[in-house]
């Protein structure tokens, strides 16, 4: 039973919020500074408010993160996300119009005005500011990597002010603001809060992934002009990941059963206990804080996981799945014999029995998707209370651990011992071989290698594998885009994610015991009526697909059509211009509104 007490947040209603972007509306229309911040219980009302976005979502990742690798290689998808809107069609400062929006940050704002008028201790006001500076700088983080020069507001404006119609701020001189309000935030914000506030180590988790982010970035994108400033973010990165390392109150969730406990992270109903969840947004269905993770990620709600991210995952003896002869022509269940334990914890595997069904699940295939199912995240129950009090895990030690090896890596200072102490723990929970830093780098991956072209020098190898295992131990925690971004990877993002290969047609065996589950049929065939099909050796009825190539009249797409190959999603080609498609355009509306306002890299 979870044992934890409930911050109620009706206090945005109060606020009036809405999703104007206009920045002279404020809340000390509803609210007077001399009246409501007077004590803590004010400032905590308040701060507590930020909690929730303005349409009344939670602020913290949920359920719907697991969605968000649609935009990236990870994942195919038959929704029209942004990425792949952009880069098979003609976008524009028209057509690109979400982002622009600074509600949230005029409510933050206000309170950093006028909480220093409560009679309270400095350690409560510093702590309550703290809490709204985290905020404010993770509001602008997101602004940075959607535009990068953003204009720079520490106040809330009246309707003069001329600063509503200032330009662009220029992206080091909010970035310095972004890291002092998390230098404050990590330095004031309490170690002992709330559930379901985050507290110290919370935004120290924020300040390294924002460090290492910003580090990657200017050291992999020259357009920028800020090279030589990298290393500065990149040992500040290093230095909080130690940090939160050596403080001893966290550790990798490892009971030694290598084949659940990574999964555990994911289907767990109590995440508050777990020794390597540093903030967990949690859901219990008997107080009314539902998700239902199932419905997002599991079968065909636009997202099918990619091919490409299955041929990532290691063999089980630490070798490169695709060193193996053979591999590109792999069916389903041989490409997951003998791997990573993580990817039979992150993907419906063959023979995995879904509940409240006796016999193996026998994976779906349709059109426009991979072949492949979701299971990280899913919980495998048709009990409904449980399904919808599963945690979601925000922040993880497990990624602490993966900042620290990166920036060291990317310094040029990392060890081997330095790796025993962060990534090798990742691969021991999962019952892996640790990561010797000396092969990886005499040894560089060809295939990761050809992804990242950019990277050189003596340290690639290790930075290769350590790029490896970030997409493998996050993947669908809604990282992989930001990574493809920092890393200047957007051209990855032109390959079509393709799903299981098939050979032609034929019978298939989809569970794993060697007895053949479904048949694709010729598209010209038509799929007969139940009591004519064929029945397997246990007697059960094969699953017909009628098999062809992309935009015939079948239930699925092949490749090459009646001669097999991987099962195709989508056929559009796509374009990745850069630096241009590395940002967004400030909308067109805006530009009017505001003639200050100006467009950057080509847009």
């Amino acid at each position: 039973m979870k044992n934890y007490k409930y911050i109620l947040v009706p206090f945005l209603l109060i606020l009036g919020l809405s999703a104007c972007e206009k920045l002279d509306r404020f809340p000390q229309t509803e609210i007077s500074p001399e009246l409501f911040f007077n004590t803590e219980g004010d400032l905590s009302l308040y701060v507590n408010g930020l909690t929730q976005l303005p349409n009344g979502s939670s602020y913290f990742p949920d359920r719907n993160t697991y969605l968000n690798d649609q935009n990236t290689d990870n994942a195919a998808t038959t929704g029209a996300v942004e990425m792949k809107t952009i880069m098979t069609g003609t976008p524009n400062a028209q057509n690109i119009t979400g982002g622009w929006d600074w509600s949230r940050l005029r409510n933050v704002n206000y309170f950093l005005e006028n909480y220093h008028k409560a009679t309270v201790s400095a350690e409560i006001k510093n702590h309550y500011a703290g809490l709204a500076r985290y905020y404010r700088a993770d509001f602008y983080m997101s602004k940075i990597k959607r535009y990068s020069n953003v204009p720079w507001f520490s106040g809330t404006l009246d309707p003069g002010d001329q600063d509503l119609y200032k330009t662009q701020d220029n992206r080091a001189v909010v970035i310095d603001s972004v890291m002092a309000d998390l230098e404050f935030a990590a330095n004031n914000v309490r170690e002992k809060v709330p559930t379901g506030t985050p507290g110290k180590w919370a935004a120290k988790m924020l300040y390294a992934k924002t460090a290492l982010y910003e580090g990657t970035y200017r050291k992999y994108h020259a357009e920028l002009n800020l090279q030589n400033t990298a290393a500065a973010y990149l040992q500040k990165a290093a230095d909080i990941a130690a940090e939160i390392r050596s403080s001893g109150k966290f550790s990798v969730y490892n009971t030694g059963k290598a084949a659940l406990d990574y999964g555990t992270l994911f289907s767990s109903q109590d995440l508050l206990s777990n020794p390597e969840v540093i903030y967990v947004n949690i859901y219990d269905q008997s107080k009314n804080k539902n998700q239902n993770v199932n419905t997002v990620v599991f079968g065909e709600y636009e997202q099918s996981p990619s091919r490409d991210l299955v041929q990532t995952y290691l063999m089980k003896d630490g070798s490169r799945f695709t060193d193996v002869s053979g591999y590109q022509q792999f069916g389903y269940v041989k490409e997951f014999e003998n791997r990573d334990p993580r990817l039979s914890q992150t993907f419906a595997y063959p023979g995995w029995v879904r509940q409240p069904e006796t016999l193996p699940y026998v994976q779906r295939l349709n059109k426009n998707f991979t072949g492949y199912h979701q299971l990280k995240g899913y919980v495998n129950t048709a009990d409904q209370t449980i399904i919808n009090g599963v945690d979601f895990p925000v922040y993880r030690y497990a990624e602490a651990l993966l900042i620290y090896a990166e920036a060291l890596a990317e310094l040029g200072t990392l060890t081997q011992a330095n790796l025993d102490q962060s990534l090798n723990l990742l691969r021991k929970r999962a019952g892996m071989p640790d990561l010797n830093l000396a092969e990886a780098n005499a040894n560089p991956d060809a295939v990761l290698k050809q992804k990242y072209p950019n990277l050189s020098g003596p340290n690639t190898g290790v930075i290769l594998e350590i790029r490896r295992e970030r997409r493998v131990e996050l993947a669908f925690e809604n990282s992989r885009f930001d990574d493809m971004m920092r890393w200047q990877a957007g051209k990855l993002l032109t390959n079509i994610p393709e799903g299981m290969y098939f050979p032609g047609l034929g019978k298939y065996d989809m569970t794993g015991d060697g007895i053949e589950d479904i048949i694709l049929i010729d598209k010209n065939t038509s799929i007969p009526a139940e009591a004519q099909k064929l029945k397997n050796s246990l007697g059960i009825t094969l699953i017909y697909y009628k098999a062809g190539a992309f935009g015939e009249d079948v239930t699925v797409y092949l490749k090459n059509g009646l001669a097999g190959g991987t099962l195709v999603t989508e056929t559009a080609a796509r374009k990745f211009e850069e630096p241009k498609y590395y940002y967004r355009p400030v909308p067109q509306q805006q530009i009017l509104l505001n003639p200050a306002l100006k467009q950057i890299f080509g847009w």
